[in-house]
């Protein structure tokens, strides 16, 4: 068996079945996207919209892509027909991009809002307070082809765990006010995506439901040269 569907089967030994596993495909190839698909998966996420892009039409349909990486709203007319979640929506102007697209080819694009959680200017997201001024918004009232199915929040990049499982436990509280206070009644409010290989564990025992998980399946990424 190969190092992959190992990985896989490990993988679903350690992690609650009602956690879905992104498999994480940045710079993998085709080849080893099929093995993981072959062995069963079918959730592969990608952060750059170009990758995604190129490898969408030469792997199955049947394939659940999640774009996980920052969107820049020009690029979102290129996954707009296929993707099946976008993790990283980030901002209001973002979401309204998602929804003008998905309404051009007849879709309704399932979106998490990204929390910024991490103690680093270099990720992206929103606060509380913006995203209770959005979701009050007659603007966002109007926008009928995206559907909000959770948060996702991205923790420091850190040796801390400690801090990590506190940014981690602060997501979910997100979450559970806005379950509260919004999606009471919504049943696809659920998603907490939170979670890499180097931290899953901690996000499964603060409530993640979705974990983005790239080497721990596919091995180290090759060093570039």
């Amino acid at each position: 068996m190969s190092h992959i569907k190992s990985n896989l089967d490990k993988l679903s030994r350690e992690i609650p079945q009602d956690v879905q596993v992104v498999a994480v495909t940045k710079t993998r190839t085709e080849a080893e996207i099929m093995e993981a698909y072959e062995h069963g998966h079918r959730a592969f996420g990608e952060n750059k919209v170009q990758e995604i892009k190129d490898k969408h039409p030469h792997l199955p349909e049947d394939i659940r892509w999640h774009f996980i990486g920052h969107l820049q709203t020009n690029k979102v007319k290129y996954i707009a027909p296929f993707v099946d979640m976008i993790h990283s929506a980030d901002r209001l102007k973002v979401l309204k991009e998602i929804n003008k697209q998905a309404a051009r080819f007849e879709r309704t694009i399932s979106c998490l809002l990204q929390f910024h959680i991490a103690e680093e200017d270099s990720k992206f997201g929103f606060n509380m307070a913006e995203v209770e001024e959005m979701l009050g918004s007659s603007t966002f009232a109007t926008l009928k082809n995206i559907r909000v199915d959770g948060v996702m929040g991205m923790a420091t990049f850190t040796t801390d765990m400690d801090q990590i499982r506190r940014e981690f436990r602060q997501l979910k509280g997100f979450y559970s006010q806005l379950k509260e206070g919004h999606f009471r009644h919504t049943s696809h409010f659920k998603e907490v995506s939170m979670g890499m290989t180097n931290d899953y564990q901690i996000a499964i025992e603060e409530g993640s439901t979705m974990v983005r998980i790239g080497s721990a399946i596919f091995g180290p990424r090759p060093v570039k040269t």
